[in-house]
């Protein structure tokens, strides 16, 4: 058997494994004891989905077997998410100034601090995900008093007013929501992250 992890071959010495699933059991309990998680599983070559986990797990093990994990650390969310300060901080004051760049014909400008908010809370997002891999940790992390789930429920809602003010090219409202609903709900993530 050949065992990858993140693209690593590394040694191992099978005890009474005979199946796939008593190799990745056995490694699950030592992801747990070192605070890490498998985040995705290939065997010989093949990405097992959620639905042929199971049917993967009974199969014996053979001597050319391949499996290759990808894990990720309570540490390595951590370190992720904390890397997002400086650019949340870093965006806040450019969102206050779209309205004026759109009222100024500046409409690059403004696209461009647009697609660079997109892009932290999407890494915001992916990272937040991983956090629930490691709940003990993670769980406790409020953003104004709410689990991450809660405040982007709502946090999806003013960005999607957000988006429909930019395709109306409404400044008003553009403005309105950079400065009273955004930018603060920003430094509550900020402030949040800080914490950890």
């Amino acid at each position: 058997m050949n065992f990858y992890i993140n693209g690593e071959l590394i040694d191992v010495t099978l005890e009474d494994e005979k199946t796939i699933g008593d190799v990745l059991k056995s490694f699950e309990r030592t992801c747990e004891e070192n605070k890490m998680a498998t985040v995705a599983i290939k065997i010989d070559g093949s990405s097992v989905s959620a639905e042929e986990f199971d049917g993967y797990m009974i199969k014996p093990l053979e001597q050319n077997t391949k499996i290759e994990v990808t894990v990720i650390s309570e540490n390595d969310v951590t370190v992720s998410l904390k890397s997002l300060i400086e650019p949340f901080s870093d965006i806040t004051e450019d969102i206050k100034t779209i309205p004026l760049q759109l009222q100024k014909g500046e409409d690059a400008k403004a696209n461009k601090t647009i697609a660079v908010l997109a892009d932290i809370i999407d890494q915001f997002c992916h990272s937040a995900t991983y956090s629930a891999l490691f709940p003990e940790k993670f769980a406790i992390l409020k953003i104004d008093d709410k689990t991450m789930g809660e405040f982007f429920n709502d946090f999806s809602q003013i960005l999607g007013d957000f988006k429909d003010a930019l395709e109306n090219k409404d400044t008003i409202t553009i403005g309105d929501l950079a400065e009273y609903e955004i930018c603060p709900r920003i430094n509550s993530i900020i402030e949040a992250l800080r914490k950890l």
